[in-house]
């Protein structure tokens, strides 16, 4: 059995013809699903029955859905807060905010199951320095050590409710003003200074067991002069060597400005994979996602198969009554409630242009 390398997505809530057509291509190994995917929980539901329809090995399913302002799927779903929700928690009552994490991070991962999605592409482990825009208030804080502590806490949560969890924007994104989904950053720091904070995070995660990482499409030129997703320096040295990474590496998506450093999508790709990303995202690109069906020559390593394997969900229960019946579910929400003030609601209005990775 294996596992394509590719990880589209689709054009609506239902499948069409054109995406079953990608879908079952090889190389395909995987969907990421947006807000536009979304209709109802029901709907939901038969459209991930429907995917997971189209090969014998069934593909990965997964979306970005942190909590705050990015949370995909809304009406029926319990309204999550920001990570920083939970930061400003940790300074009045680190304790309690660990608690409060772990409980956010069971609702997140419970409903997502429940609903057949394997796994989101989260959380977010970059540092706020108050820079960054596009990552703002999806971090949990400013100390690194706290961030870390949180995000175990929020994968407790998500393990607990058989979820697997993806850290991003490796080795951080958080110190630069530009955002990589229309720009190239550029993080200017020594890789000490970068080693001290930013990668702390990553670090503790990994002890800790995280199951991926997402790279930043970021240059940090005192280390290399590719962006992250794409340097051998960041992927194999400093993650799998020097760190013990053994985790899942998924590029973010190709489509983005940040990745535009390595030429067209076919050398993206080539550039993402030959540097030790174990599956690719190409996303709102129809037309590219074709040029590479048609173009690349790639075939999944065994060791990338055996890791993207274990980020299947594991059980869960069959629908949402089902959990709305559980203790432990209702215990959580309760917790996750406690956010809703009218400073979260704010945070949680109406999506805005969606980060995509």
């Amino acid at each position: 059995m294996t596992i394509g390398a590719i990880m589209l997505d689709v054009a609506g809530t239902v499948l069409t013809a054109e995406d079953v057509r990608r879908l079952a291509h090889p190389l395909v190994g995987g969907v990421i699903l947006f807000t536009r995917n979304y209709e109802s929980p029901e709907q939901l539901i038969g459209l991930c029955q429907a995917i997971r329809a189209v090969k014998s090995s069934p593909l990965l399913i997964s979306v970005d859905h942190e909590g705050g302002r990015v949370q995909r799927f809304r009406e029926g779903f319990t309204r999550l807060p920001p990570m920083r929700a939970l930061g400003d928690l940790w300074d009045a009552d680190p304790h309690g905010a660990r608690d409060a994490a772990r409980e956010v991070g069971y609702v997140l991962a419970a409903e997502l199951r429940a609903h057949c999605v394997d796994f989101s592409f989260a959380p977010v482990l970059d540092v706020d320095f108050g820079e960054s825009g596009v990552i703002g208030d999806r971090a949990f804080h400013r100390d690194p050590q706290g961030i870390a502590e949180l995000a175990h806490a929020l994968q407790t949560g998500m393990r607990d409710a058989g979820m697997a969890t993806v850290g991003k924007h490796y080795p951080g994104h958080g110190f630069v003003k530009a955002d990589s989904h229309s720009e190239v950053p550029v993080d200017e720091r020594d890789y000490s200074d970068i080693e001290r904070t930013d990668l702390l995070p990553f670090r503790r995660m990994t002890e800790y067991g995280m199951a991926a990482v997402m790279p930043a499409h970021v240059i940090y030129p005192k280390v290399d002069t590719k962006p992250a997703g794409f340097s051998r320096v960041w992927l194999r040295d400093i993650l799998r060597g020097r760190m013990a990474f053994e985790g899942v590496i998924f590029s973010d998506d190709l489509s983005m400005e940040g990745a535009s450093t390595e030429g067209g999508i076919l050398q993206r790709a080539l550039a993402a994979l030959d540097a030790g990303c174990d599956m690719i995202l190409i996303c709102n690109n129809p037309s590219a996602a074709d040029e590479l069906l048609g173009g690349l020559a790639w075939t999944t390593p065994p060791a990338s198969v055996a890791r993207l394997t274990r980020m299947r969900g594991a059980s869960h229960p069959a629908d949402m009554a089902e959990l709305r019946a559980t203790a432990r579910y209702r215990s959580a929400v309760a917790q996750a409630g406690r956010f809703q003030s009218p400073q979260i609601e704010l945070a949680l209005g109406p999506d805005p242009t969606a980060p995509r990775g």
